[in-house]
């Protein structure tokens, strides 16, 4: 399915992103996360903070979604992504299981 529709817990967690909350951001995480950003892996959620505080929310990142597809336990959105570190239309495929994001990958979008 392609739509604009945006499920949680992915819609809390881009509504998290563009507002630099680092509070409702983990919230959206399962226990153990894993953020894959271009092949470099962040496993946990200690590595994924210093990896945000340096190139995602540190960065003041802003996510403007352009497409969101969605398949079973997988929700895709492809946006423009502007920061102090990186800029360019980005692709996010979120593992999602239940109420929480268990893996994020990031690639060209």
């Amino acid at each position: 399915m392609t739509d604009q529709t945006i499920p949680e817990p992915v819609a809390s967690f881009i509504e998290a992103v563009n507002r630099h909350d680092e509070d409702a951001l983990f919230d959206t995480f399962a226990a153990n996360p894993v953020v894959d950003d271009w092949g470099s892996i962040y496993d946990g959620r200690e590595a994924i903070k210093t990896w945000s505080d340096r190139e995602f929310l540190g960065a003041r990142g802003v996510l403007t979604v352009e497409e969101v597809s969605t398949a079973p336990g997988e929700v895709t959105v492809i946006g423009d992504w502007r920061s102090s570190f990186a800029n360019g239309r980005s692709r996010f495929v979120f593992r999602v299981a239940g109420d929480a994001i268990e893996r994020m990958t990031i690639r060209e979008g």
